[in-house]
């Protein structure tokens, strides 16, 4: 991260307040992945409180959901019926096909997606065909947006509005060291699914993950399951004094999914929509988009052949 870049986390993490959602969400169906705990469970609370008409608290662990519905129920005073727990693991691709024919055959409509489930990991985890920051962060998140794509297409042609499917970033995606540009053509996933280079540095996959996936929203640095389980010393400082509660970032989630046309494909944070990472502007950061496009575009039609039709 540059000493630009720097400053202005620091001036967002330690000055900026992010407002409290206070929109209506009446007659709204609404999924939030990872929403078992932190800025999901947060995000979802959110929505509840603002009289959301059916809310999806996708998770992996459905014990844990059911006990999250309680508790959002029970501080929102929500109505019984309005949340529902479903089963999403994004570590399996077979979880995130079912999970999606589930949402095309029983949801009549869809309005938002909130996709923040996501990994951090520190070490090398093959999962499904790369290493699991990669599958999690980026595969099975571009695989649920290409599979709950036409549900809604649906209902934005039924309904006259904008449905709108977030994906939940970072501004670690400033951070990286390795060099995406220099990889030879058509060898960006196999690089990344290196064992020797993740296990040396394996804070850098989830930065790498996170630039990936950069159609975003920025929640800032944020108290959560995942900060508050590195062992770094210098990191659990920073996340001491910096860090917003996972409530406040959580709004930043529930802001984005409520956003129009002028939000499609840009990256918020704080908010407002924000430049993200100076490379992603350079001419040579465009072309590595492209690149990583057609190779992912590739990776998902060898899991569900004809996705590439979705987008």
């Amino acid at each position: 991260m540059s000493a630009s870049d720097f400053g202005r986390f620091l001036h967002s993490q330690l000055f900026v307040k992010l407002p409290s959602p206070t929109e209506s969400y009446a007659g709204k169906t609404v999924i939030v992945t990872g929403s078992s705990s932190g800025l999901g469970k947060e995000a979802a609370r959110h929505y509840a409180r603002l009289g959301v008409g059916k809310l999806v608290l996708a998770v992996r662990n459905l014990e844990k959901g059911a006990a999250v519905k309680d508790d959002i129920e029970t501080t929102t005073q929500c109505a019984k019926g309005v949340i529902e727990v479903w089963k999403l693991d994004m570590a399996s691709y077979e979880s995130v096909k079912n999970f999606a024919n589930k949402v095309n055959d029983e949801l009549e409509h869809l309005d938002i997606v909130i996709a923040n489930a996501g990994l951090n990991p520190t070490k090398y985890v093959l999962v499904e065909e790369d290493d699991s920051a990669i599958t999690v962060n980026l595969v099975s998140t571009f695989l649920l947006m290409g599979l709950l794509l036409p549900k809604l297409k649906a209902t934005a042609a039924k309904t006259g509005t904008r449905p709108t499917f977030t994906i939940v970033s970072s501004e670690a995606h400033r951070t990286i060291k390795f060099d995406l540009a220099s990889v030879p053509e058509g060898k960006i996933f196999s690089t990344l699914n290196n064992k020797e280079r993740v296990d040396k540095d394996g804070q850098d996959q989830y930065g790498i993950s996170k630039l990936m996936q950069i159609i975003t929203v920025n929640p800032g640095l944020c108290h959560s399951e995942m900060t508050d389980s590195l062992d770094s010393r210098g990191f659990r400082m920073m996340i001491a004094i910096l860090a917003r509660s996972t409530e406040e970032g959580s709004r930043a989630l529930v802001h984005a999914g409520a956003q129009g046309a002028e939000s499609h494909g840009k990256y918020l944070s704080e908010c407002k929509v924000k430049d993200p990472s100076s490379f992603l502007l350079t001419e040579q950061g465009m072309l590595v988009q492209g690149r990583v496009w057609v190779e992912l575009e590739r990776k998902l039609e060898g899991i569900w052949p004809g996705i590439r039709n979705n987008f």
